[in-house]
């Protein structure tokens, strides 16, 4: 996978965190059978959640002035 950058404010960068928490808390509370597939398919959801909430917490940010 090739790896997609994008510059965002520090605004938006918080914007997106928000939104991914949301998805995250969506993801953990959706009713479903509790299967062993389904418990594997949610912790690689939730790794993958965590995964692009660590990346959007270390890229660096442009401020507002600089866009």
């Amino acid at each position: 996978m090739s790896d997609l950058q994008i510059e965002v404010t520090v605004e938006q960068r918080d914007q997106l965190l928000r939104g991914l928490r949301f998805v995250r808390s969506a993801t953990m509370l959706e009713t479903r059978d509790h299967t062993p597939e389904d418990a594997v398919r949610r912790a690689e959801t939730m790794k993958q959640i965590k995964e692009l909430a660590d990346h959007l917490k270390s890229a660096p940010s442009v401020s507002a002035a600089e866009v």
